[in-house]
């Protein structure tokens, strides 16, 4: 709720994201953006670690989460959803006429749809729209931004 962007978080961004990039992540509520950037910082150490390319793999991190743009759920509705989706195993998810239930079971595919129109490749996208698929177990890059992004 109180989360800020310090400059090192401004320059980490810069690095990696386009100025247009930079735009769309900037939509994102300031929760969110530092919650994209622990996930990236913890992926780059992940990959640094066993010694795989990163640089694709921390953009993804960066705007896996960029579906949420169109989210009104605050730090308390997410609280809420996370809490809901685990004494419900889930099953929440039938209500997803409902607009938080909704966004938080499918702002993957939300965000997917949304980079689609800017041109990135299909492993991009795969990797944005399966960061919360658990039925995909055998993708390195995938398990990394699952695992960080669990962690975060």
């Amino acid at each position: 709720m109180v989360a800020k962007l310090n400059d090192k978080d401004v320059d980490f961004l810069k690095t990696y994201l386009k100025t247009y990039e930079l735009k769309l992540f900037n939509k994102l509520p300031t929760y969110e953006q530092k919650h994209c950037i622990n996930v990236a910082r913890d992926v780059e150490t992940n990959c640094n670690k066993r010694k795989l390319q990163s640089i694709n793999l921390i953009k993804v991190a960066l705007l896996h989460d960029i579906g949420k743009i169109y989210s009104t759920m605050n730090p308390i509705d997410k609280a809420i959803m996370v809490i809901l989706h685990k004494i419900t195993n889930g099953k929440i998810r039938a209500f997803n006429k409902l607009k938080n239930v909704n966004m938080y079971y499918n702002h993957g595919e939300i965000g997917c749809n949304l980079l689609k129109q800017y041109g990135y490749d299909d492993r991009f996208l795969f990797l944005i729209k399966n960061h919360h698929n658990n039925s995909i177990i055998d993708d390195i890059e995938l398990n990394i931004l699952k695992e960080c992004d669990n962690k975060n």
